[in-house]
C-alpha cells in the first residue's frame, strides 16, 4: 500500500461530563497525504475556538474529508450503563464501544483517538476489541491538541452537541452549557425539580450533582410537610 493511499481517522467526543444532553462522538476520515490541509484550514482543539469559528470549520472539514460519522448516546443510555458499579470505568467502556462504531463505519487504516481512560493504551485496546478488522489505533491523552485529525473530530462533535443544546434551550429556557460547573445549568436543574418533582429524559439522572439536587429538593419538601 502506498503512503498516499493510507486512510486516517480522528475520533473525539463532546459532552462526556455534561449533566444535560447526549454524549456525542465524531470521526473524520482523510487520506494521510491530505492531513496537512487541516492545518491550512486553521483546525485546532475545539475548546480554543469560538462557537462561530467552530461552525465554519465544521463545514469546511466535512467538505475536505473523505467521510465523517457522528454517534450520539442519550442520557437514558448513559444512565443505564453508569447506574451501577464503577461509573467512570463503565462510561469509559461505553465510549470505547461507541468509538468502535465510528471506526467500523469509516474503515480506516490508522485511528487517532483522544483517550478517556487514565490508561490510554487500555482505552485503545477496548476500541480495537470491538472492531472486526485490523486497524492501528493510536490512543493518547490530549490527542485533540496534538493531532489536527482529532481536532477536526472534536470540532464536529462539539458543533453537533451545541446544536442539540441550543434546541433544548429554545424549548425549555436557558439551561446553560449543560455542565455541572455552569451555575445556569445548576439553577435550571434546581428549578425543574422544584416545579416537576422529577427530571426529564434529557438530564443524566445518574450524575452525582443531579442526584444531590434531587435529594436536597426532596429534603426541603419533607420539611414543609
Amino acid at each position: 500500500m502506498k503512503v498516499a493511499d493510507v486512510k486516517v481517522v480522528g475520533v473525539d467526543d463532546a459532552g462526556r461530563g455534561a449533566a444535560i444532553g447526549p454524549l456525542v462522538i465524531a470521526g473524520v476520515l482523510l487520506e494521510e497525504k491530505a492531513l496537512s490541509k487541516l492545518i491550512d484550514l486553521g483546525v485546532k482543539d475545539s475548546k480554543l475556538l469560538s462557537p462561530r469559528r467552530r461552525e465554519q470549520l465544521a463545514e469546511e472539514i466535512k467538505e475536505l474529508a473523505l467521510g465523517f460519522h457522528v454517534e450520539k448516546s442519550t442520557p437514558t443510555t448513559i444512565d443505564k450503563v453508569t447506574g451501577t458499579g464503577k461509573k467512570l470505568h463503565r462510561l469509559n467502556r461505553l465510549e470505547a464501544q461507541i468509538m468502535a462504531k465510528v471506526v467500523k463505519v469509516l474503515e480506516p487504516d490508522i485511528v487517532y483517538v483522544d483517550a478517556s481512560d487514565v490508561l490510554a493504551d487500555r482505552f485503545g485496546k477496548h476500541i480495537a476489541d470491538n472492531v472486526p478488522f485490523e486497524v492501528r489505533i493510536i490512543s493518547e491523552h490530549h490527542a485533540d491538541a496534538k493531532y489536527p485529525i482529532v481536532s477536526a473530530a472534536s470540532i464536529i462533535a462539539k458543533v453537533e452537541r451545541d446544536n442539540i443544546i441550543s434546541e433544548l434551550r429554545k424549548k425549555h429556557g436557558d439551561l446553560g452549557s449543560g455542565y455541572p460547573s455552569d451555575p445556569k445549568t445548576i439553577k435550571f436543574l434546581e428549578n425543574w425539580i422544584r416545579d416537576f418533582a422529577c427530571f426529564p429524559e434529557f438530564v443524566r439522572k445518574s450524575w452525582k450533582p443531579v442526584k444531590k439536587i434531587k435529594a436536597e429538593a426532596k429534603a426541603k419538601q419533607t420539611k414543609l410537610v
